[in-house]
């Protein structure tokens, strides 16, 4: 696997994919504009595309999803699966936009940018600023060659260790929570941990930074794979065994405890940490909430979101732990969570599930006795 490198000390090359005319000149014209970016090429559809950047490979590619020839879902799964290179996808926001956004994540996307049907050139005018965030941030992530998805079938059997692990009952009450937060190469990891966790693991709170309108796509598409329940978290629902509830974009989600069962709110306020929903909201009200019958477990992400509130929920007694640096797409948010002391050990992605399921079963255990 060849992974792009990216020399910061150079201008990040950007490869732009639109079979838009329009919308290629005007992101060009706004992207040369920024001193640290140079638009190395520009094509119509994805073959053309292939053909200029043999010659020249980009640092980030920005590319649509809908296109003549080949469609950008399937380039970037090629591109993912041979070169694997920081990309962009464009996207619009409709329900079918959302799903084609997802599929584009699921492939190996690090970033998402929206586009208005209507006023197109005075929209990528006006996003043009948030688009050069986004490549400077992609830039310096590392994406993988994305692995084999397992059938659907083969999804709903555990690994033998975690099937092992779980043999006897997990939890019989609602008195134990699993904590995730997560941003850039998020939807995948959470693809991959989510989908080998049996049916009666711990009920799951999730923060993963993204639009409105999104969420509830992300929600379906996880419980389509998985055989846990995974929705759209909505105001004072239950957090119980075998559910997954995912913050809905634009919102912050808290947990909140009563009696022996825990329910969230959901509530509209400022972002905090530049994001909302915030997983150092989400981690905060676990830590006060849960304490030790709770693990937090902090994720591939850009910036600092949640390393104070899992360093919070560790002192409140909870077992807390960050994804490793060599499985993560970008290693920003599990980097400073270690950097404060708040995660108790670093663990690469495929051995997250077992280390909830061995959570639950000794927590369980310690329960019992």
């Amino acid at each position: 696997m060849v992974v792009a490198k990216i020399d910061t000390s150079k201008k990040i090359k950007v490869f732009l994919v639109d079979d838009s005319a329009l919308v290629r000149q005007v992101l060009t014209a706004c992207l040369e504009s920024h001193p640290n970016i140079q638009v190395i090429g520009q094509a119509s559809d994805p073959l053309f595309a292939l053909e200029k950047m043999q010659k020249d490979w980009p640092d980030v590619l920005v590319l649509d999803v809908e296109m003549p020839r080949m469609d950008g879902i399937t380039f970037l799964r090629k591109i993912m699966a041979e070169r694997p290179t920081p990309s962009i996808i464009c996207s619009t926001l409709t329900e079918d936009g959302a799903a084609i956004t997802l599929d584009a994540l699921a492939a190996g996307a690090v970033g998402v940018f929206t586009k208005a049907k209507l006023g197109l050139k005075e929209s990528l005018q006006q996003i043009s600023g948030e688009l050069i965030k986004q490549i400077e941030l992609a830039a310096r992530s590392h994406p993988h060659a994305m692995p084999r998805k397992p059938a659907l079938k083969e999804a709903f059997e555990a690994p033998v260790e975690i099937a092992a692990a779980a043999a006897r009952p997990l939890l019989t009450t609602t008195d134990r929570v699993v904590a995730l937060g997560t941003s850039t190469g998020g939807t995948q990891a959470l693809e991959v941990l989510l989908r080998q966790l049996p049916v009666d693991c711990p009920g799951i709170v999730i923060v993963q930074h993204m639009p409105e309108k999104f969420t509830a796509a992300f929600a379906k598409r996880l419980d389509s794979v998985c055989k846990i329940e995974v929705r759209e978290a909505k105001h004072m629902d239950r957090v119980r065994p075998g559910l997954a509830l995912v913050a809905p974009g634009g919102l912050h989600m808290q947990l909140k405890r009563s009696g022996a069962q825990y329910f969230v709110e959901v509530f509209d306020g400022p972002p905090v940490n530049r994001h909302k929903p915030s997983v150092d909201v989400l981690f905060r009200s676990v830590a006060r909430h849960a304490g030790q019958n709770a693990i937090g477990v902090i994720l591939t992400g850009m910036g600092d979101d949640g390393a104070r509130g899992l360093l919070a929920m560790r002192e409140s007694g909870s077992r807390t732990v960050a994804q490793d640096e060599a499985s993560c797409v970008v290693f920003g948010m599990p980097k400073e969570a270690l950097r404060l002391g708040a995660a108790q050990s670093s663990e690469p992605l495929n051995n997250l599930p077992r280390v909830i399921v061995q959570y639950a079963r000794s927590a369980g255990i310690a329960a019992e006795a």
